[in-house]
């Protein structure tokens, strides 16, 4: 963005002075001007005051036709009348002056024709846009803006025709299409118009370039022109360049100001505060400038709209914007659009709607600026919206977003109004396509909002309706719109923060399909409202115990509606506890709600009584459900489970004495009566409550659900009670009641189940009855999708009456989420499932069944370890059916343990009897078909015993009446058990004996050779472990071996070593001390032969690694013991005895003379070590820690054996350059009997003297010797510690 110089924003530059500038519009009209008298001798004049003009110009213009004055004098007086505001006039004395120089030729014309187009240019500013109402009303004609811009058209039209080329021409060309385009803008919608707009904006622009290109770059009125044409076409950094341009020319420019425009830029270009800066110096410079005043009132309304209203900041903002500037600017100029269109919203707030529509129609009628306009028409729109004018605020809505562009562009605060009025006309589909449109390209939560709400609110009304139809689509959009509200708010960019309601419509969409997330939403609208109580209205936490009870303090203080929810919730997940607290919260939140209503005496919105009976209601089925969930059968559980129902009792008592008539209460008293009592108290009961209430559809069904219970299966449907009342109740009462139309569906399902099917009429008869059985839970689903029931009752006609199992599976499966506590879903699962031959999940499904009946049973104690017979028997059955297929005995031996558990429940139930028989027989046939390998003695003795049992079984159910099979049948099948059965079984008897006494030595030795294979493996592995054991214990001997052995050569050592110190020894003859005795210093060969070097030419030769030899020596550092210094002695000129010794090269033969021969491994302190060769010297050369070679005794093979097991740790050698052999050609040194080692093991650098040498030259042979010794100790000891810690 092109940057405008501080100096020049700031108004300094050229002009340095802050006073008020003034005007100069008109400045250069004289205060009087003299008209010559026209004449050859005269020179007489006419003086016109311009000050005090006449009313009538006829005289003044027959003064100027008569004396032919030229054309400034018609314009110099013209615009005195027009500096007074008498345009009109202006405008007559130029026509007459038109007429008066027609004459003198065309061209003189041509200013005066400019001057008039500037005059009705100036007019059209001050026209009002359109008609005063008041003046529509009366029919009188005003002219309007358009009127004056067609006479100002027309008169520069005149002058194009002189000369098209005129330079004043070009800048009113230009302000011509701006205030045509303006006007465009704000009367009319369209892509077409907004076309012709940029079109008439750009010919704006050119005539300003033409207009500034004539006049050299000076006129900067063109060149504001220009900058103004490029903001409206939204070239918002060329607008500033040129701006910034006007106020370099010319900065003390102030009418007008380009700082104004320079605000205006900044502003749409993201830059407020900048904006602010220029506007305000705008303001010092021109303290009266109502546009100063105006934008800065709208800057300081801006920085209020950050804020919530909340914040202290917000307020005195608010008051600055209004009070500060935006009513200065109203007061300079009452008539100025822009004060008038942002006073109008302060009292918009204020409800003062005649200020209002006042305000908004100045702002419509006297502006040249499509916003502004627009804002009017929006001022007008909010204020019959609030009026509850739906038809003039809508059409109002659709001016203003007309005023902006419409359509795609215009002004969305006005779209959203114009869709709020459809959707209180009712108009819901063209609300919803607008909004559909509008989210298409702007995100906004407002639109969001409103979108889901429409859908939500049609999926809440098709459910509610009795035609049900399927709204699901919308109730996904619904969730979608509020879903990404929600998303908007955790976006600090967006600044929206949550709502209430949009939480409150997602808790009611995802009540069915997704509880939990619909409890979450409450729970955050919980939250959102806890943090809203204010803080003088909490109770204080040190009254109370605990935190818990405080919790429950606080939360009475939220709305007992949402607490009444949050319970009904909780009592949907079978948290009864939590739902207990919260419905007793929720009516003690009700108790403070109308004391606090009472205390305001305000009338309430709430009927408090409704509140608390529906949720007292709730309470007390609570009650009932934590009685009923009680699981044990001890004494206490059954305590708590009846003084939890006599809990609820007293809840519904209590609602029936304030409700006589409230049945609800009622039926669930008799419920939990027919529960207690259902053979004394509960039947009177419900004969007492259908006598009184037997319209109550509710009630109805309870006397249902109570005959279902107590009536006698009939085989006539005609006959059943039950079929009777439920026809009655659709007949007479609600044909559309869905209880009333399952029930009669299971009616006819459970009679076309027990229908014979021998005949072909009988099955055709049967069949029929299905499909009533359907037709009536078709009916229910219709008018309930959810009815698990019916539902369920259909899958089941699937699978008896067209043996569809694979369909009836789909349909049960899904009935099992949406019935979780009825064992009937289970049983029939295991039923499809059996027919499927899926006996694994059948089983599994019986399980259930079992589980869910057991749950169900009464509270008392009696019969709650009693299981359900005919699941039983139906478990027992698919184990005989999974035994059967898989040949499994085990199976079986299940089956029969199932059906002899449901046998003695029931022991007088004759088809449980043949079921035990049965089973036996079946398992005795398997036992006899089974080979010797799969069965036992023990089974078939079994088998033999059962088979008896079925035998007697079978006899004695033949003679029983009520046998579910022919006699016949019985007898024959006991038959075959006597002869055949038993003489299968004994066979097998002796043949699985034999085949076991057989068998049993094989089965012996097999015994036998597996235990001695163990005990051999056992033995292996003992004898394994002590050998490692033994050999791990020798290891450790031998270690403390070599540690004594060393421990011993270091004692002889350190003792030889004492000796030898002490020969040294000698008396002082001077002192009688004892000193080390001196050695003369003529007892080596001073002259040095080939071959023959001193231990300082060593230390040079190895060092350097070269021929050359350097002497060196360690002095003794100044701090006192410790490293030593090296001296070169070259340097130093010092020129001490040399111990010799002969140098031989490496791979050369070494004198038997010496007992040993060292390898010294010797490094320099240089760096500039040679790479290692390639060949076997040089790999011989590569550097090791340590390279010995030993000639000895065993005290020297001792030492390389402790080396061995753990060498001792030394610092690691630099790479060595060179590896010299030293053969010792000294007598002395022929004394020691072992090799020594002579490395950097003993904790010297290559170089350096050893210690010794402080003593003295003539001690150099001794402290050979005892360096020697003193690392052959080291080493050893290093050694012993290695071993001692490895031997741990």
């Amino acid at each position: 963005m092109a940057d405008y110089p501080p100096e020049y924003a700031n108004g300094n530059g050229v002009a340095h002075n802050n006073a008020p500038a003034t005007s100069l519009r008109f400045a250069d009209i004289p205060s009087a001007i003299d008209i010559p008298v026209s004449g050859p001798d005269t020179e007489e004049a006419v003086e016109v005051n311009l000050e005090e003009l006449l009313d009538d110009t006829a005289e003044l213009c027959q003064l100027l036709e008569n004396e032919k004055a030229p054309k400034n004098l018609w314009i110099t007086i013209a615009l005195a009348y027009a500096k007074q505001q008498q345009i009109d006039h202006a405008i007559d004395i130029l026509d007459k002056g038109l007429a008066s120089l027609g004459r003198s030729g065309p061209k003189e014309k041509l200013s005066l024709l400019g001057c008039i187009c500037w005059l009705y240019l100036l007019k059209s500013r001050h026209a009002p846009r359109q008609p005063p109402r008041q003046e529509e009303q009366l029919g009188s004609e005003t002219r309007t803006k358009d009127h004056f811009l067609r006479e100002a058209t027309s008169t520069i039209n005149d002058a194009s025709r002189i000369n098209p080329a005129f330079p004043p021409l070009f800048l009113t060309r230009g302000v011509l299409s701006l205030l045509r385009a303006s006007i465009l803008s704000s009367t009319k919608a369209g892509n077409s118009v907004n076309a012709e707009k940029d079109e008439l904006l750009r010919q704006a622009q050119k005539q300003f370039d033409d207009a500034a290109k004539s006049s050299g770059g000076r006129n900067v009125m063109a060149i504001l022109g220009r900058a103004r044409a490029q903001y409206l076409l939204g070239h918002f950094q060329d607008s500033l360049a040129g701006y910034q341009e006007v106020l370099g020319k010319m900065p003390s420019l102030t009418d007008p100001d380009p700082r104004i425009g320079i605000g205006c830029c900044l502003w749409r270009l993201g830059f407020k505060e900048r904006a602010k800066a220029a506007w305000e110096r705008s303001l010092s410079l021109n303290p009266e400038s109502k546009v100063a005043n105006a934008l800065l009132g709208i800057h300081y309304l801006y920085q209020s709209s950050q804020l919530p209203s909340s914040d202290h900041q917000f307020g005195v903002l608010y008051r600055a914007a209004m009070t500060q500037y935006t009513q200065k600017a109203y007061k300079i100029d009452k008539e100025f659009p822009l004060s008038c269109a942002t006073f109008g919203n302060y009292f918009l707030l204020r409800r003062s709607y005649p200020t209002v529509d006042l305000l908004a129609r100045k702002a419509i009628e006297q502006t040249d600026v499509a916003a502004i306009a627009s804002d009017g028409w929006y001022l007008l729109a909010r204020k019959a919206h609030q009026e509850g004018q739906v038809s003039q605020a809508s059409e109002s809505y659709r001016k203003a977003d007309d005023a902006r562009g419409g359509q795609d562009k215009g002004f969305r605060p006005a779209k959203f109004g114009h869709i709020q009025m459809l959707v209180q006309a009712r108009d819901f589909d063209g609300a919803k396509f607008r909004l559909e449109k509008l989210t298409q390209s702007v995100r906004s939560p407002e639109y969001l909002t409103l979108l889901g709400c429409l859908y939500a609110e049609e999926f809440f009304s098709a459910q509610t309706s009795v035609g049900k139809e399927d709204k699901n689509a919308e109730m996904r959009k619904a969730i979608n719109c509020f879903e990404s509200v929600r998303k908007m708010w955790k976006d600090d960019k967006s600044k929206t923060s949550p709502d209430e309601s949009v939480l409150l419509y997602l808790a009611r969409l995802y009540e069915v399909n997704q509880p939990v997330e619909s409890m979450r939403c409450l729970e955050q609208v919980e939250q959102m409202q806890l943090d809203q109580l204010p803080e003088e209205d909490k109770p204080e936490p040190s009254d109370f115990e605990d935190s818990t009870k405080y919790t429950a303090a606080v939360r009475e203080l939220l709305p007992p509606q949402l607490l009444n929810n949050t319970a009904c919730f909780l009592y949907e997940f079978e948290k009864f506890d939590r739902a207990r607290d919260t419905f007793q919260i929720a009516l003690s939140a009700c108790i403070k709600l109308a004391e606090k209503e009472k205390q305001a005496e305000e009338e309430s919105n709430v009927d408090a009584d409704a509140l608390v009976t529906t949720i007292s209601y709730n309470l007390a089925r609570t009650y009932e459900a934590l009685a009923y969930s009680v699981r044990g059968d001890h004494h206490e559980d059954v305590e708590h489970a009846t003084r939890e129902l006599e809990e609820a009792g007293k809840v519904y008592e209590g609602l029936l004495r304030r409700h006589p008539d409230y049945t609800d209460a009622s039926a669930r008293l008799t419920y939990m009566s027919l529960r207690q009592s259902p053979t004394e108290e509960g039947p009177k009961r419900i004969a007492r409550l259908y006598e009184a209430d037997n319209q109550n559809v509710e009630v109805r069904a309870l006397f249902g659900w109570y005959l279902n219970k107590s009536k006698r299966r009939t085989a006539n449907v005609a006959e059943d009670q039950e079929q009777r009342h439920y026809k009655h109740t659709l007949q007479g009462y609600d044909k559309h009641d869905k209880y009333a139309l399952t029930g009669m569906g299971n009616i006819y399902l459970l009679n076309a189940r027990d229908m014979q099917r021998n005949s072909d009429q009988e099955k055709d008869r049967r069949h029929k009855t299905y499909e009533k059985a359907v037709e009536f839970f078709d009916k229910a689903l219709q008018l309930d999708p959810r009815n698990a029931y019916a539902a369920q009752g259909i899958a089941i006609a699937l699978c008896d009456d067209k043996k569809d199992f694979s369909g009836a599976l789909q349909l049960f499966s899904r009935i099992r989420d949406s019935i979780r506590d009825d064992p009937s879903v289970y049983l029939n699962l295991g039923h499809v499932y059996s027919e499927l031959c899926q006996y694994s999940r059948s089983i599994e499904s019986y399980e259930g069944a079992l589980r869910k009946e057991k749950d169900a049973k009464s509270v008392t104690s009696e019969g709650r370890e009693r299981d359900n017979p005919q699941i039983l028997a139906c478990l027992a059955r698919v184990w005989l059916l999974k035994g059967k297929a898989d040949n499994d005995v085990g199976a079986l031996k299940a089956s029969l343990e199932f059906s002899e558990k449901a046998l003695n429940m029931q022991p007088d139930m004759v088809h449980l009897q043949f079921n035990v028989a049965y089973v036996h027989f079946q398992i005795a046939q398997m036992i006899a078909g089974l080979s010797e390998v799969q069965r036992t003695l023990d089974d078939v003795e079994e088998a033999q015993a059962g088979l008896q049992d079925a035998i007697e079984a079978f006899t004695i159910i033949a003679q029983d009446p009520k046998a579910p099979y022919p006699r016949g049948s019985l007898e024959q099948r006991a038959a075959m058990g006597k002869n055949t059965m038993q003489r299968q079984l004994e066979r097998a008897k002796i043949a699985q004996k034999e085949y076991e006494e057989k068998n049993a030595d094989k089965l012996a030795k097999a015994r036998e050779l597996r235990d001695a294979e163990a005990k051999r493996k056992e033995a292996i592995k003992l004898e394994v472990e002590r050998k490692e054991a033994e050999k791990l214990e020798q290891i450790r001997e031998e270690r403390r071996k070599i540690i004594a052995e060393q421990q011993e050569k270091n004692k002889r050592e350190e003792q030889e070593r004492h000796r030898r110190e002490e020969l040294d020894m000698t008396t002082d003859s001077e002192t009688g001390e004892r000193v080390k005795r001196k050695r003369k210093a003529g007892g080596k060969r001073k002259k040095r032969e080939e071959g023959i070097v001193s231990d300082d030419d060593i230390d040079g030769v190895v060092g350097s690694g070269s021929g050359r030899s350097r002497s060196t020596t360690v002095e003794p550092s100044e701090s006192g013991p410790g490293p030593r210094k090296r001296r070169d002695k070259s340097t130093t000129g010092e020129d001490k005895p040399k111990k010799r010794r002969k140098l031989e090269r490496k791979g050369g033969k070494a004198s038997s003379k010496y007992k040993s021969a060292d390898i010294i491994v010797d490094s320099d302190e240089d760096d500039d070590v040679p790479p290692p060769a390639e060949d076997d010297d040089a790999q011989a050369d590569a550097p090791t820690p340590v390279e010995v070679t030993r000639r000895g005794g065993e005290d020297d093979e001792e030492m390389a054996d402790s080396e061995a097991v753990a060498p001792a740790p030394v610092q690691q050698p630099r790479r060595r350059k060179q590896l010299r052999t030293i053969a010792y050609d000294d007598d002395e040194e022929d004394e020691d009997d072992g090799g020594r080692v002579a490395d950097n093991r003993n904790g010297h650098t290559n170089g350096e003297t050893p210690p010794s040498a402080a003593h003295g030259e003539g001690q150099e042979e001794d402290d050979e010797e005892t360096v020697a010794m003193n690392a052959n100790v080291d080493i050893a000891s290093a050694a012993m510690a290695a071993m001692a810690e490895a031997g741990q």
